[in-house]
C-alpha cells in the first residue's frame, strides 16, 4: 500500500489550490491585470501555508517571523513588491469608482432633464423645458433652432428650408456688490441670426441629414455653425460646441447648440451621447406638440361652428349665453344652446347636453343643432320638435343619448311653451326677485325611442328673465343635480335682490355671476347657459286682423293699415306701408283659399306679417319692360329694411319692416 505524502512540501492543501484556480477571476473583477502574480497573503493570493495555524514541529522557523515557516525575513521580504501590488490596487479601485461615479451621475441627468422635456404640453413648454434642464448642468449657453414652418404630421414641409432660432438661455454668475455668486440670466447672450435658409447640399444640410450630434471643432461643424449663426456672428474664441440636429418622427425640424465656456471642461464623447437624448427627446415632444396644437385648433374650429357666433335679438326679448368646455386643453364637447326666430315675432329657445364631450360628441351635436334649426324652421309645435330629434338621434347610430329643453316664447301673447327630453328644469326669475323652478314634463333622452313628448304653456310675464342650462352648471362630484338646482336658484334670487323690486338684472352680468358659483371641483362636465329677458309686446302696439281672399282685401288692407299708423303717431310711413301691403296681400289673396291674416307690430321698428294657407313660397324675379306683373317683391325689396317669408306647417308668413324714426 503505497502512502501519499501529506506535509505541505509534497502537496497544497484542496482550499488553496481552489483559491489559485479562482485568483484570475478575482482579479479581473477587481480590475486588476490578469499578469500581476499573486503574493503569498497578498489579496487575490493563496494564504501562506501555517499562516492561520501554529507552526509544524521541527520546521526551521525565521527569526522574527514566529509561526511562518519557510519565509527567511517575513515582512522584510515581501517588501517593495508587495506595496507595490496594492497601491496599483488601490489606483484602480479608484480609477474605477471615480468612472462609475461620473457615469451615474450622467444617466440620473438624462433623466432628469428628460423628464422636465416630457412635462411641456405645448412647443414653447417644451423647448424651454430642454433651455432649463441643460443650463448651466450640461452647457452654459443653448440655441433652439426649429423648422420655420414646422410641418405637422405628414404634410410637405413648404420649401426652401428655414430654421428660425426659437429660444437661447445663458446663465452667467451675477458679481452685484453685497450679494452672493449666484447663477443669473444673461441678458446678453451669443449673438446669433434669427433666420437661417439651409442650402441643399450645404455643410449645414450634411451635419442635419447626419442626425447625429457633433463636436464643434470639427471642419464639418465649424462651416455648418457659420451657416446656422450666420457670417457675421462668429462663435467667441475658447467656446466649445456640440451641434445637435433635432429630428421628429419623419424628418429634421430643427437643430440645438450646446455651448461651454473656456473655463469650463470640454465636451467628451459620452457628451454626445447627452445630447443625441437630449435633442431625441426634444424633437419628439415637438412633433407632439405641434400635432396637439393642430388637434386643439380643429376641435376650436369644430365647436366654434357648432355654437352660433352670436345671438339673434328677436323683437320683444333680449338674450345672453354661455359656453364653458370641460377642459380648457379640449375645447369640445357635447352641450349646445341656440335661439331660432320664427315667425309671428315668436323666438325658439333651445338648450341641449349630448353624452359626452369628446369629438364624437361634438359631431353629434352639430348634426341635432342643425335638426333643430330645420324643425324649427318648419314651425312644428315644441314636442313635434323632439320627437322628429330623438327619430334622428336614433338614425344616428346606437347609444346616441342627449337631453333637450325647448321652449318657444311668443311675446305677443307673453306666454312660452316648454317640451322636455330628460334635461334639468329651467328656472324662471320674476320682476321682484322670486326665483322659480318651472314644473315642465321630465320626459325621455332624444335616443331612447318609443316615447312621447308632452309640451306646457306657461306664463311669462313682461321683465322676467328665464334661465336655460345644462347639467354641467347643477351637477359635479361634489353635490347631486338637485341640490345644484336649488344653489342656482337661490343665487338668482340674491343676485335679483341687488338690483331692487323695480328693475331687472343685466343679462350679461347674470351669466357671469352665475358660473362664479362653480367652485374648483364643479367643472367635470361641459356647460351651456341660455338666458331670456321677456319684455314682450304691448297689447296696445299690435294690430291683427282677418282678410277674406277677395279681390277687396288688398283695398280693406290699406285702409286697415292707415288707420292703425294714425293711431301710432306713424303718418310719415303711410305710404310705403300701403305701397308694399297691397303688393302682399294682393299676392296671398291669388292663391289663398282660407282667411288672410295682417298684422302689424309696432317696436322699435315697424313690422308687418301677411299669412295665407298656401305653402309656396314668393320669389323674387325680375320682370321684362313688356310683364304686366312680377314687381310686387321688387318694391318690397327697395323699401323694406328687411324682408322674408317663412313656411309654416299649413302655409305661410311673408313679413316686412320699416324702421321708425327713433
Amino acid at each position: 500500500m503505497t502512502e501519499h505524502p501529506t506535509s505541505h512540501e509534497g502537496r497544497q492543501p484542496l482550499a488553496a489550490r481552489s483559491q489559485e484556480r479562482a485568483r484570475p477571476r478575482q482579479e479581473a473583477a477587481a480590475g486588476l491585470p490578469s499578469d500581476v502574480p499573486a503574493q503569498p497573503g497578498g489579496p487575490g493570493g493563496p494564504a501562506a501555508p501555517g499562516a492561520d495555524a501554529p507552526a509544524v514541529a521541527g520546521a526551521p522557523t525565521a527569526p522574527g517571523v514566529p509561526g511562518v515557516p519557510g519565509v527567511p525575513g517575513g515582512p522584510a521580504a515581501l517588501g517593495a513588491k508587495a506595496v507595490a501590488v496594492s497601491a496599483q490596487h488601490a489606483g484602480v479601485a479608484r480609477g474605477g469608482d471615480t468612472a462609475a461615479r461620473r457615469e451615474g451621475e450622467r444617466l440620473r441627468f438624462v433623466g432628469a432633464a428628460t423628464r422636465r422635456i416630457a412635462r411641456g404640453i405645448d412647443l414653447d413648454e417644451i423647448v424651454l423645458g430642454l433651455c432649463r434642464a441643460t443650463v448651466p448642468t450640461f452647457s452654459d449657453e443653448i440655441l433652439v433652432y426649429l423648422r420655420d414652418p414646422l410641418p405637422v404630421g405628414d404634410e410637405r414641409p413648404v420649401a426652401p428650408f428655414v430654421l428660425r432660432l426659437r429660444r437661447t438661455d445663458r446663465l452667467r454668475l451675477s458679481d452685484l456688490e453685497g450679494e452672493e455668486l449666484v447663477l443669473v440670466p444673461d441678458p446678453d447672450p451669443t449673438p446669433a441670426a434669427e433666420l437661417c435658409e439651409v442650402r441643399s447640399g450645404g455643410a449645414l444640410a450634411e451635419v442635419l441629414r447626419g442626425v447625429r450630434p457633433v463636436f464643434g471643432d470639427s471642419a464639418a461643424a465649424k462651416t455648418a455653425l457659420t451657416e446656422l449663426l450666420g457670417p457675421d456672428h462668429p462663435l467667441p474664441g475658447g467656446l466649445r460646441a456640440v451641434l445637435a440636429p433635432l429630428r421628429g418622427r419623419r424628418r429634421v425640424i430643427g437643430a440645438a447648440v450646446f455651448l461651454r465656456r473656456p473655463e469650463r471642461a470640454g465636451f467628451e464623447p459620452n457628451d454626445l451621447l447627452v445630447a443625441a437624448q437630449l435633442a431625441t427627446h426634444t424633437a419628439l415632444g415637438i412633433d407632439k406638440a405641434v400635432l396637439y396644437g393642430r388637434e386643439a385648433y380643429i376641435a376650436d374650429e369644430l365647436q366654434r361652428t357648432m355654437l352660433p357666433d352670436s345671438l339673434p335679438q328677436p323683437t320683444g326679448v333680449k338674450l345672453a349665453s354661455r359656453y364653458l368646455p370641460a377642459a380648457e386643453t379640449a375645447r369640445v364637447g357635447g352641450d349646445w344652446y341656440d335661439a331660432i326666430p320664427l315667425p309671428g315675432s315668436r323666438v325658439a329657445l333651445v338648450v341641449g347636453d349630448v353624452m359626452g364631450h369628446s369629438m364624437t360628441s361634438a359631431a353629434i351635436m352639430g348634426q341635432l343643432r342643425t335638426t333643430a334649426q330645420t324643425l324649427a324652421g318648419l314651425d312644428l309645435p315644441p314636442q313635434e320638435v323632439l320627437h322628429h330629434l330623438d327619430e334622428q338621434a336614433q338614425r344616428l347610430g346606437e347609444n346616441r343619448m342627449a337631453t333637450c329643453m325647448y321652449a318657444v316664447y311668443d311675446p305677443v301673447s307673453h306666454r312660452i311653451t316648454v317640451a322636455n327630453a330628460g334635461h334639468p328644469p329651467p328656472i324662471l326669475l320674476h320682476l321682484g326677485g322670486r326665483a322659480e323652478v318651472l314644473r315642465v314634463p321630465p320626459g325621455a333622452p332624444i335616443g331612447v325611442g318609443g316615447v312621447d313628448f308632452e309640451a306646457v304653456e306657461l306664463d311669462a310675464p313682461a321683465g322676467a328673465t328665464l334661465l336655460l342650462y345644462t347639467d354641467g352648471l347643477v351637477e359635479s362630484r361634489l353635490r347631486d343635480v338637485w341640490t345644484g338646482i336649488e344653489q342656482l336658484r337661490e343665487r338668482l334670487a340674491a343676485t335679483a335682490q341687488l338690483t331692487g323690486p323695480d328693475h331687472s338684472p343685466p343679462l350679461e352680468a347674470l351669466c357671469d355671476d352665475v358660473l362664479d358659483m362653480l367652485g374648483p371641483g364643479d367643472r367635470d362636465d361641459d356647460i351651456a347657459l341660455l338666458a331670456a329677458r321677456f319684455d314682450g309686446i304691448a297689447p296696445s302696439d299690435v294690430a291683427y286682423w282677418f282678410l277674406e281672399p277677395e279681390d277687396a282685401a288688398p283695398g280693406r288692407a290699406r285702409r286697415l293699415a292707415r288707420r292703425a299708423l294714425a293711431r301710432w303717431d306713424l303718418e310719415e310711413l303711410t305710404d310705403s306701408v300701403e305701397l308694399l301691403i297691397s303688393e302682399v296681400v294682393t299676392n296671398a289673396v291669388r292663391y289663398a283659399e282660407r282667411p288672410v291674416t295682417l298684422r302689424l307690430l309696432r317696436t322699435d321698428v315697424l313690422r308687418c306679417e301677411v299669412g295665407d294657407d298656401s305653402p309656396q313660397l314668393p320669389r323674387q324675379r325680375r320682370a321684362r319692360d313688356t310683364d304686366e306683373g312680377g314687381r310686387g317683391l321688387f318694391l318690397v325689396n327697395r323699401l323694406a329694411r328687411r324682408w322674408g317669408a317663412t313656411r309654416l306647417s299649413g302655409g305661410k308668413v311673408v313679413w316686412f319692416e320699416l324702421a321708425t324714426r327713433s
